[in-house]
């Protein structure tokens, strides 16, 4: 799991200081900095907002703890001029001279021969077609390590600076286990790849990854989010989502060629691992789909945003699904991907097969799926409590 990146940045917005939260698109980051005071979207600085306080950066932190890389760096100097470039996990620990003088060391520039290693590295990952993501994650995990080694050249880092690395930054730190993963997967790759040597990384005791359930939502909740709308656009989006277990990013992709109307089913292309898939178009989706065409005539883009001919926007899609849930009176973090696992868990209830699950939401291995059924009720609602026999 790659953590993303939140960056904050001073402005001023209608003659008022603010601290705008930029960040890519993400459901689960934009839920949990709603709870911000006076967090709002500004259409004419394309970002979230929040109004300037002194705890700006530390309320981001307590909320995003473990759950993205956060870089204040152009705050620095105006709320702590100490601490590292970018934080994954707790806020800094409460100064003394010994961590003032390890976060001065952790936010200096690194070397002009290190940073050209970097760069290779870098160029590496995009040759070999990694996510955007992805490469981001690496090369700001792997400047973070090499801070630490900044005493000494990269050619004669090892294993042993590693071991420290994890055991006074990462776990001194309280950092989270997947940023840890993280750096330790950055560091053996650039080595191995950059450096043509190998890092013993099974030294260093990884963290279990955390068994985390998918919510799901039931079939009374889905069909209220779904008819929640008026709008035959909002509705046909949602509706697609949840109908083939679409992830956001590959409804957002969808264009007008995909959609094969003749054999009632829809080509995904490209998703998660670069994979192409089909999902089939139920009856009713498809008559809702057709109303929708029919009604809004787009040109290229299955769904298209402002101006026309562009693709619809993330954040915009996220306010969709928002809106929804309001009218519902729903009280749960209900996010787009929510719909997805809705999806899987009801049509493993239903009687599919957890093969055909897989191929339709595009897992390559099938212990991923298999996750559903922890959630599945089908056969958890035939066990009958000893409470109930007394």
């Amino acid at each position: 799991m790659n953590l993303p990146i939140v960056v904050l940045k001073p402005a001023t917005h209608y003659h008022k200081e603010v601290v705008q939260i930029i960040f890519d698109k993400n459901d689960e980051l934009l839920c949990l900095l709603r709870m911000l005071p006076g967090f709002k979207w500004s259409q004419s600085m394309r970002c979230w907002y929040v109004p300037k306080e002194n705890d700006t950066k530390g309320a981001v932190f307590n909320l995003l703890n473990g759950r993205a890389w956060i870089n204040y760096e152009a705050l620095q100097g105006q709320f702590n001029p100490k601490g590292d470039k970018y934080v994954g996990g707790n806020k800094n620990e409460p100064p003394n001279k010994t961590r003032s003088a390890f976060d001065e060391q952790m936010s200096r520039e690194l070397s002009t021969e290190t940073r050209e290693r970097v760069g290779v590295f870098v160029a590496w990952l995009r040759s070999r077609r990694y996510s955007a993501n992805t490469v981001s994650t690496y090369e700001e995990a792997l400047k973070t390590f090499l801070r630490f080694c900044a005493s000494k050249p990269v050619s004669e880092i090892g294993n042993a600076d590693l071991i420290a690395f994890n055991n006074h930054y990462i776990l001194g730190r309280q950092l989270s286990a997947s940023f840890q993963n993280q750096v330790v997967n950055a560091v053996k790759l650039f080595f191995k790849t950059v450096e043509l040597k190998n890092m013993e990384v099974e030294l260093i005791h990884r963290p279990k990854r955390a068994h985390v359930l998918p919510n799901v939502l039931s079939k009374e909740e889905v069909k209220a989010i779904l008819n929640a709308h008026g709008n035959l656009k909002h509705k046909a989006m949602l509706s697609l989502i949840y109908s083939c277990g679409l992830r956001r990013s590959e409804l957002l992709n969808l264009k007008l060629n995909d959609l094969d109307e003749n054999r009632h089913l829809m080509l995904i292309k490209q998703s998660k691992g670069r994979k192409d898939r089909i999902v089939p178009l139920g009856e009713k989706l498809f008559v809702l789909l057709h109303s929708y065409l029919e009604s809004y005539k787009p040109k290229e883009w299955l769904f298209e945003g402002q101006p026309a001919g562009t693709a619809y926007d993330e954040s915009s899609l996220a306010a969709v699904l928002k809106q929804a849930v309001q009218k519902c009176n729903i009280n749960k973090p209900v996010t787009l991907h929510w719909l997805r696992h809705s999806y899987a868990t009801h049509l493993l209830e239903g009687g599919t097969d957890l093969r055909y699950i897989q191929e339709l939401l595009g897992h390559s291995r099938s212990t991923t799926t298999e996750i559903y059924t922890h959630v599945s009720t089908k056969s958890l609602q035939k066990v009958i409590s000893p409470f109930d026999t007394l």
